[in-house]
């Protein structure tokens, strides 16, 4: 998987404990590499995570290499957001975005 500098990947293994169990709000891209606008977005990550890293946890998961997660979450469109809080799903969004557009979309949930 072609990760965006800055941004950590989980897996199945891994995945309560580092989306689940996090203290902070948690942005999962759930991608792919063969996902055009999933490589899109991978600035749009990396600035996100050096801008609100105070605030927010950035990660991305390879939907290809995780189907549990993937399918747990049904997850069908690639790229799919989804921020999770306090262990919970609260915001889903599909497909790729500008970073001022995607960062409006979660402040709430931030």
């Amino acid at each position: 998987m072609i990760r965006a500098a800055g941004v950590s990947e989980v897996t199945d293994a891994d995945f309560t404990t580092e989306v689940i169990g996090s203290s902070l709000p948690v942005l999962v891209e759930f991608t792919a590499d063969w996902c055009p606008p999933c490589r899109q977005m991978g600035p749009v990550l990396s600035a996100l995570a050096a801008e609100e890293g105070e605030r927010l946890k950035v990660v991305q998961l390879d939907v290809d290499t995780n189907p549990e997660t993937t399918n747990a979450y049904k997850v069908l469109s690639m790229p799919t957001f989804m921020v999770f809080r306090d262990g919970e799903p609260v915001r889903s969004m599909v497909g790729a975005r500008p970073k001022r557009r995607l960062l409006a979309e979660i402040e709430e949930a931030l």
